[in-house]
């Protein structure tokens, strides 16, 4: 094999490794975001939920005022019926004090289903105060384990960025230009070989000439359909082979 592809393909598994790392940090990201975004969801519910038994708990409490206001006026009303003579006003008095009777017995109904609601409520929030205590404990723990990736990642790119660097010096500029575009659009396998006369990028047949070349192993030769560097190694099969 040429010298200079061999030190293609050491550059190429650098551009590799260096592809991975970036991808993988691109991720932690989004995952973090993601965490902290789930932990503020049960937060959220949580509020809503301690909003909502507020609400009930202001409804009780308003009917609760509307029955003693019910009360005042049944007093005020007995009060009047003891100081009046006339039996019309008596029997007045009387029917707006069976009224007021009516609507405090309704009254105390509703409150009575408010307290079901209101049991309710305080189990809906006791139930989210523990999700969103579990999902602030997760997201705590797995934010930190993202953290400590991260960080092992980055110093793991840097090293890999400058062994790249140091290959980079020992490949002629025009190779390691041409190199470089074909990684730009080609990606990570810019650079592959030859089986049975196949390119191994695009999987198309080679011809003849490209074939002959590769295998004379004197230069650096490209598929003639996808542009790729190729190359015939050690293990690779002829085209006539069995």
């Amino acid at each position: 094999m040429l010298e200079i592809i061999e030190k293609l393909l050491v550059l190429q598994d650098r551009d590799r490794q260096v592809i991975h790392h970036q991808t993988q940090l691109s991720r932690i990201g989004p995952e973090r975001t993601a965490l902290l975004g789930q932990a503020k969801g049960t937060q959220e519910a949580l509020e809503a939920a301690k909003q909502q038994a507020k609400s009930i708990e202001s409804a009780r409490k308003e009917l609760e005022l509307q029955a003693e206001s019910k009360v005042e006026q049944i007093n005020k009303y007995s009060s009047q019926q003891l100081q009046t003579k006339k039996n019309e006003e008596y029997r007045a008095l009387a029917n707006e004090i069976k009224n007021c009777k009516r609507a405090i017995s309704d009254l105390e109904d509703q409150q009575l289903a408010l307290l079901d609601e209101i049991d309710a409520a305080q189990a809906a929030v006791k139930t989210a105060e523990g999700e969103a205590e579990a999902a602030k404990n997760l997201a705590k723990e797995n934010v930190a384990e993202l953290d400590k990736r991260e960080e092992v990642l980055k110093r793991d790119l840097e090293r890999l960025i400058a062994e790249r660097t140091e290959l980079s010096k020992g490949i002629d500029p025009p190779t390691l230009s041409r190199y470089e575009r074909l990684l730009k659009y080609k990606g990570e396998n810019s650079i592959v070989g030859v089986d049975r006369g196949i390119c191994a990028g695009c999987h198309v047949a080679l011809p003849v000439q490209i074939m002959i070349s590769c295998q004379a192993q004197r230069e650096v030769v490209n598929c003639s359909n996808c542009g790729r560097i190729v190359y015939f190694g050690d293990g690779m099969r002829r085209e006539s082979d069995d």
